[in-house]
């Protein structure tokens, strides 16, 4: 059984999560995610699953072994409540977007996530891997073969850039997305790539050369702003000589108009 949590969303585009804790309850969260913890939290450093306490060590490389598979870090950190009273512990969005929170006990008690979107959970959920069986997923998925699997009956926290979407499939419903736009699926959607077709498509179509396609029946969660796109835009505007002149008709010659030879 997974600690029963209490969370807060606070903000809109740069989201932070705010949990109560009662005393002796514990989150899992991605290090580097701590936003603020008041003084009866007590955070630790942890190899493994922290909510399998008979784990030996062979048995916490396992369980590390698998994040590191998923492209995540070797440890965890762990926030408890090590006071008398209710405590506080926040995390933040690694980037713009929003944070979503997933009931797995109403989800059936898994979902498969794209790596690097998680944020926090409760303890007792279980962090795997999905691998995706089909050779075309692994090579042109953008995921690769593998993605993260949650289990459990509580509450996990996953973030995705920019407006997330969801969609409810229903039997043999298709829809065919960017292979980046994926955030997260309940385990009966079938996930495979498909070629877009057409030499103009795949030259000047700016879209890549595959879509992913889901098929239902299921849940489709969905991000209008993969971190990929975000950091290529970032990239290829830091590149460009007079950026602080971009949004100006005059553009270059504006520069020189000014005397700005810098």
């Amino acid at each position: 059984m997974s600690d029963e949590i209490d969370f807060k969303l606070i903000g809109d585009d740069l989201q932070a999560v705010i949990i109560t804790l009662d005393p002796g309850e514990m989150v899992i969260a991605e290090p580097g995610a701590l936003m603020y913890m008041t003084s009866g939290i007590k955070m630790e450093t942890v190899l493994g699953d922290p909510s399998q306490k008979e784990q030996g060590f062979l048995g916490k490389m396992a369980s590390a072994g698998k994040r590191l598979i998923t492209g995540e870090k070797l440890f965890v950190t762990t926030f408890s409540n090590a006071a008398g009273g209710r405590e506080q512990v926040a995390f933040a969005s690694p980037f713009p977007g929003k944070i979503i929170p997933m009931h797995l006990d109403q989800l059936g008690g898994e979902i498969i996530c794209q790596k690097e979107s998680f944020i926090c959970a409760a303890r007792g959920i279980q962090i795997g891997i999905a691998f995706q069986k089909k050779f075309g997923v692994g090579l042109f998925g953008g995921e690769g073969f593998i993605m993260q699997r949650l289990t459990g009956d509580g509450i996990a926290l996953v973030h995705a850039g920019g407006t997330m979407m969801k969609r409810s499939l229903t039997g043999g419903e298709t829809l065919r997305i960017d292979t980046g736009c994926l955030v997260a699926i309940t385990p009966s959607v079938q996930y495979d790539i498909q070629f877009i077709g057409g030499i103009k498509n795949t030259l000047f179509g700016g879209e890549g050369l595959f879509f992913a396609t889901l098929t239902g029946p299921g849940d489709v969660w969905l991000q209008s702003l993969p971190f990929s796109r975000l950091a290529g835009r970032i990239i290829a505007a830091a590149g460009k000589p007079g950026g602080k002149e971009e949004g100006s008709v005059l553009g270059g010659l504006g520069k020189m108009l000014a005397g700005d030879n810098g």
